[in-house]
């Protein structure tokens, strides 16, 4: 395990500009990724008010999403322990995140299903000013099904997949008192997405000028026997459901790359009980780990063999012996 210890909590929503240090125009960064034996160099250029420039190996590439594949990343902080209560926008966040890690087909459905969605709310603007567009809702309906659908399939697909996992990690972590299940919300009804596109296409469309049905306002709901923990679950029901979810991503990703992920604790630990800081350091004993915190808990210090330790104060890192 390696530990960043700061004076400061980082948080996921983290700017490109917050990566630049006060007073400086620009930044870079860079590692070397060992996997299957071979190298790849990341490096990654910051620079205010542009866009950023990544290159795999000294090659530039256009997209990000290009680097999906070459490490896997399970990536754990303290907002995680609030998806279950939190709103649908970050558990679908956190499908999509996981999703695209493993599934390049599945990333280039859900890029191609958001462009086209950007684009009928960009039309349904229009015709309110220029009907006689109508006739291109239809052409775009018809990808919007297309890719909408997909995206769908590969959700419940991963659904399946991790309710494979979690009931028996949730069953140990609370003591054999509870079991968890998954299951996916679907905003269609018992529709096909081609059929609700068609039945929301009327003056309530119009008058909302976007688009109220599809993957893009699914949900994902989490049952133990007959409650929903999202909404009648205790705190602790809330977070022990988001740490067993966690525990299964792990595993998921294990299983479907067959390789282990690199996991990122962001100052996760203070935020759970010692039974739960015991489950969780358990789990991971054999997977290479970073963990940053605002001071380094002796608790921690005693359960891992600790490769590195970076301090960071003021804007400086110093390695630590």
């Amino acid at each position: 395990a390696l530990y960043l210890s700061g004076t400061t909590k980082s948080h996921r929503g983290t700017k490109d500009r917050d990566l630049i240090q006060f007073g400086r125009e620009e930044s870079h960064l860079e590692t070397i990724v060992e996997k299957k034996g071979m190298e790849f160099q990341i490096d990654m250029h910051l620079k205010k008010n542009s866009p950023k420039g990544i290159a795999i190996n000294k090659i530039p590439i256009r997209k990000a999403s290009e680097l999906f594949g070459i490490v896997h990343f399970v990536f754990f902080s303290p907002e995680d322990l609030n998806i279950i209560k939190d709103g649908p926008a970050g558990r679908r966040r956190f499908i999509d995140l996981e999703l695209s890690q493993i599934d390049k087909v599945y990333l280039s459905n859900l890029s191609n299903y958001n462009r086209i969605i950007n684009q009928r709310n960009s039309l349904l603007k229009e015709l309110y000013h220029q009907d006689h567009l109508m006739d291109t809702l239809d052409i775009w309906d018809m990808q919007l099904a297309e890719y909408g659908t997909k995206v769908i399939e590969s959700r419940k697909q991963f659904i399946r997949q991790v309710n494979q996992i979690i009931a028996d990690i949730h069953y140990r972590l609370t003591g054999g008192r509870e079991r968890i299940e998954l299951s996916y919300e679907s905003s269609l009804g018992s529709l096909s997405l081609e059929q609700a596109l068609q039945k929301k296409t009327g003056r309530e469309t119009f008058r909302m000028k976007s688009t109220s049905v599809g993957p893009h306002r699914d949900d994902l709901c989490f049952l133990s026997g007959d409650l929903d923990i999202r909404k009648f679950g205790s705190q602790g029901q809330q977070r022990t459901a988001a740490l067993s979810l966690k525990l299964s991503e792990i595993e998921l990703v294990k299983e479907v790359i067959k390789d282990t992920p690199i996991l990122l604790l962001d100052d996760v630990l203070s935020e759970l009980d010692k039974h739960r800081q015991n489950y969780l350091l358990d789990s991971i004993h054999d997977i290479q780990t970073v963990i940053t915190c605002t001071g380094l808990d002796e608790f921690v210090n005693h359960r891992f063999s600790i490769n590195k330790i970076f301090r960071v104060s003021s804007g400086s890192v110093t390695k630590e012996n």
